[in-house]
Order: structure tokens, then C-alpha cells, then sequence
């Protein structure tokens, strides 16, 4: 068995004395293992970075094998990371969660394009965030947790929508709230596509993904904590908000 892919680099671990365990994000294999021989050489170890784009080779005797990876780096994502914390912090998260959240060995393509598409933008530090937001979202839509944003659950109208319903994922008016209205999340309306997409508007987004993605993706996954990337994600996020 064999194949060649591109594949956006998730994660290294050890193995045996210069080989490493690769997992990797591929357009249409999905989130990949194989081992790479020579990892920890002197020519390989600087390529090997979380982000970086790689053109791959997978071999097997059998499918079902662990196998072993070929890799050649197209692009490097680390100097856009290096001098930003914002970037540094959010390639992280990226990557924690599509390795939390992911079955191995299964296609996910628009998903692989908007995270590819994500990490393009690493260092644009202040269009970053939003387009994370929306990546957050596609990743709650692609493993069966997305939200519902188009019309309100009780009343059926598209205007006025200015509630989530935390079982459902479901947009609510505040006329088909009722007495519930306390019981419910505020839908933030850059949401909306409306609102003017700055810091403030974007955090409360990640306060309502970050609700669906405890709640439904890890409760989903047997009740497993979400990656502690994420939260350190939004703790240096949210500082931003308090600088001058």
C-alpha cells in the first residue's frame, strides 16, 4: 500500500533512537500516522515544526499498518509564529483540536481547506482571530455539532435573532425566548455578518463555539477535556482586549 499526499503537519513524537511518529492533516486521507526515519537529524529536525506543509510518500505492507512517511517541506509556517503570540498561540489550538476531535484515516476535505487556508494567514494579527472564529465553526458544522443561525427554533422568523439555545445550537428571537430568554446564550451578531468584526465581537463568538465545543464535541468524545491549547489561546487573546 502506498500514497502521496500534501499534508499540514499536526504533531512529533519520539520514536526509537532518529525516528519520529508524524501526524498529519491530508486533503483526502485525513488525519495520518506514519513514521519518519531520520527525524532528528540535523538537516530534518528544523522542517518538522507544527504547520509546516509537507509533500508526503506513505508506504505499508498493509493498509492497516502504522507505516512509514517520506517527507519533503514545501512551506514553513514558523516565521510567521516566531515574533506573535497571538499566531504562536492559535497554530497551537489548531492543531490540538483537529487531533482531539478527528477519526484517523477519514476524508474531511473542506475542513483541510479552511485550516490550510487558516494557517496561511498565521501573523496577520488582526484578521487572524475572526477567521479563527469561523474556523471554529466549521469544524463544530463538519463533525456534526454545527449551529443552526437562520431562523428562530420557536418562532421560525430570520429577523431578530438574538439567542442560542445551549442544547440545541439553535438561533431563538428574543419574542421566542420568553421567560426562557435567561436560560439562553447570546448569539453575538458578527455571527450575523453584521457587527464590525472587531476584538470584542470575536471574543464573545469564542465564548459561544467554546460552549458547543465542551458541551457537544467533548461530551461526543466520552466527556474528554478540551486541549488546554485552546484556553491559553483565549487568555492571550483576551489581553489584547485589555491593551491600550
Amino acid at each position: 500500500m502506498d500514497w502521496r499526499d500534501t499534508g499540514i503537519l499536526l504533531s512529533t513524537r519520539p520514536h526509537g533512537e532518529n525516528s519520529a511518529i508524524l501526524e498529519v492533516l491530508t486533503p483526502s486521507r485525513g488525519l495520518h500516522a506514519g513514521v519518519l526515519r531520520g527525524a532528528t537529524s540535523r538537516k530534518r529536525a528544523p522542517m518538522l515544526q507544527p504547520g509546516a506543509q509537507l509533500d508526503l510518500a506513505w508506504r505499508a505492507r498493509l493498509e492497516e499498518h502504522l507505516g512509514s512517511f517520506s517527507a519533503e517541506l514545501e512551506r514553513s509556517r514558523s516565521a510567521q509564529v516566531m515574533n506573535s503570540r497571538i499566531a504562536l498561540a492559535g497554530l497551537n489550538t489548531v492543531c490540538a483540536l483537529l487531533l482531539f476531535s478527528l477519526p484517523e484515516r477519514e476524508k474531511h476535505l473542506a475542513l483541510y481547506e479552511r485550516t490550510e487556508a487558516l494557517l496561511d494567514l498565521l501573523g496577520q494579527d488582526e484578521v487572524w482571530p475572526l477567521a479563527y472564529l469561523k474556523w471554529e465553526l466549521s469544524l463544530l458544522d463538519e463533525l456534526g455539532f454545527g449551529l443552526d443561525l437562520t431562523s428562530c427554533a420557536v418562532t421560525g422568523a430570520r429577523e431578530g435573532l438574538v439567542f442560542v439555545s445551549p442544547n440545541t445550537g439553535r438561533a431563538v428571537t428574543r419574542e421566542g425566548a420568553g421567560t426562557w430568554a435567561d436560560r439562553l446564550l447570546p448569539l453575538p451578531e458578527i455571527l450575523l455578518g453584521r457587527g464590525t468584526g472587531d476584538d470584542a465581537d470575536v471574543a464573545q463568538g469564542l465564548r459561544l463555539t467554546g460552549h458547543f465545543l465542551k458541551h457537544n464535541l467533548a461530551h461526543g468524545m466520552g466527556g474528554k477535556p478540551l486541549p488546554d491549547a485552546r484556553s491559553r489561546f483565549l487568555a492571550v487573546f483576551e489581553k489584547r482586549l485589555t491593551q491600550p
